[in-house]
């Protein structure tokens, strides 16, 4: 059964992301989520202050939001809290990693994200998955994977969501704001899926099969650097 968003929205006007790229990225982003620390507080009142000086008066009202989402819901249900956080971070602007830092390929921070109010299919992605961790939701219930989006011939990243362990996933997406099991997503052909514990070569719609964890590159220093940074406000 899908789990219907407030918005339920089909936003045309979003593009996925750019062209199909090297497994390189995927190990890259798997050994982000291996990485993090745990435990620790993804905001702050300092933090907020410090995006507002940084980014401006509507960053740190958006991270105010945010604050209050994770500490409101903390109690709901698992699926109340998939729509919650799917249509929270939905709410960004699409935007190329071009567009909005001028690089080719940036994995921006859940802040930087909500600094900037724009975000690429990585970011996205990347911040429901914290978000939702920091909420109580089961690390290993969760994966980024890497998919092909069928209609647009491009390359795309969605949050993943396994309600009973070897079942269909639910798929929280910025494309489509239904959330929907993968098994009426025909318009996503999956790749590769991953968290903090491996990776997974996602032949089937399912969990696939694991074929190991990454090594250490720049990509992750890099944002694990800015990570530390932010938490350090």
């Amino acid at each position: 059964m899908p789990i219907t968003s407030a918005t339920g929205r089909l936003n045309p006007t979003r593009s996925g992301c750019r062209r199909y790229r090297t497994r390189g990225l995927v190990l890259a982003l798997a050994l982000l989520l291996c990485g993090l620390v745990a435990g620790e507080a993804l905001v702050s009142t300092a933090l907020i202050q410090w995006a507002g000086q940084e980014y401006g008066e509507s960053a740190a009202r958006r991270m105010t939001e945010w604050q209050a989402l994770m500490e409101r819901h903390q109690g709901g249900s698992e699926a109340e809290k998939l729509i919650l956080v799917n249509d929270f971070f939905n709410q960004l602007t699409y935007r190329s990693d071009l567009n909005i830092w001028g690089k080719n390929d940036y994995w921006a921070t859940p802040v930087e994200a909500l600094g900037k109010g724009q975000a690429d299919c990585e970011d996205y992605s990347i911040a429901k998955y914290f978000t939702l961790r920091e909420m109580g939701v089961p690390e290993e219930k969760m994966r980024i994977m890497y998919v092909k989006a069928l209609e647009l011939d491009q390359a795309h990243m969605v949050l993943t969501y396994y309600p009973e362990a070897g079942g269909v996933p639910l798929v929280l997406d910025n494309l489509n704001g239904q959330i929907l099991s993968a098994d009426k997503r025909g318009d996503l052909a999956p790749v590769y899926s991953f968290n903090a514990e491996g990776l997974w070569l996602a032949k089937s719609r399912g969990r696939g099969e694991k074929v190991g964890s990454s090594s250490r590159i720049s990509l992750w220093q890099d944002l694990k650097a800015r990570m530390a940074r932010e938490m350090a406000q």
